[in-house]
């Protein structure tokens, strides 16, 4: 079974474009190397400062963001662009449309 991990933060309002630029920096690095085994979204939060992470493992996979450098610099200086987290939780699929199977 997959395993879905959510995280949850609200970065300095002055740290939120530098946040977005990292993130894209992110998926730029997962579109070039295509790594399995991992569907991951981010989002930013109309408030502007908000953002949550889903990130899907398949079953026994490897997390292919800890072999990511611009993962590895997007989490360098998180607490610091933070107000408030992050919060990481694992949490249960309940349904997903389309997608697989709760």
């Amino acid at each position: 079974m997959p395993v879905t991990k959510v995280v949850r933060y609200r970065t300095n309002p002055q740290d939120a474009a530098e946040n977005v630029r990292l993130i894209r920096d992110v998926f730029a690095d997962l579109a070039a190397g295509q790594p399995d085994g991992l569907r991951y979204t981010s989002f930013q939060l109309d408030d502007g400062v908000s953002f949550v992470h889903v990130a899907v493992l398949d079953d026994g996979a490897r997390n292919p963001l800890l072999d990511s450098a611009a993962f590895a610099r997007f989490q360098s200086g998180i607490k610091d662009r933070c107000a408030d987290g992050p919060v990481a939780s694992d949490v249960t699929v309940i349904g997903s449309y389309p997608g697989q199977p709760a």
